[in-house]
């Protein structure tokens, strides 16, 4: 039995490229306090490192560690001002991970679809998919 590699597909992303920048963001936000660091530079935009400690039970230390994990993952610009470093969102690459979650799900909804014809039960509808805008 031969395994599909994901270049046999049609349409599939290269792994150096859309799903790799996607896996990063997922990586990324899958810890709980970069997410709140996210939130609350999306909120109050320029905040420095210093400013997010204070609102955090950790130290500046672990909160760099975390804007650095958040811009290696391109969802932070930093800009520095004088001796500080002041940190923006950048909402593209959740874009990103958002359009590729989206494609993913209309792959399955095709396979989905494929799998109901051959079984013959094509009166169900399938399921509405939300609408991604980007």
């Amino acid at each position: 039995m031969t395994v599909p590699r994901p270049s046999d597909h049609a349409g599939a992303l290269s792994a150096s490229g859309a799903d790799d920048r996607a896996g990063a963001v997922f990586g990324a936000l899958s810890d709980p306090t970069r997410r709140a660091l996210l939130a609350a530079i999306a909120e109050h935009p320029a905040a420095t490192a210093t400013q997010l400690a204070t609102e955090l039970p950790i130290s500046r230390q672990a909160v760099l560690k975390h804007l650095n994990a958040l811009t290696d993952a391109g969802l932070l610009d930093r800009t520095r001002a004088g001796r500080e470093v002041r940190y923006q969102f950048t909402p593209a690459p959740l874009s990103d991970a958002v359009g590729w979650m989206a494609e993913v799900g209309a792959e399955w909804d095709d396979r989905l679809a494929v799998l109901r014809r051959q079984l013959g039960t094509t009166s169900a509808a399938p399921p509405r998919r939300p609408r991604v805008t980007g």
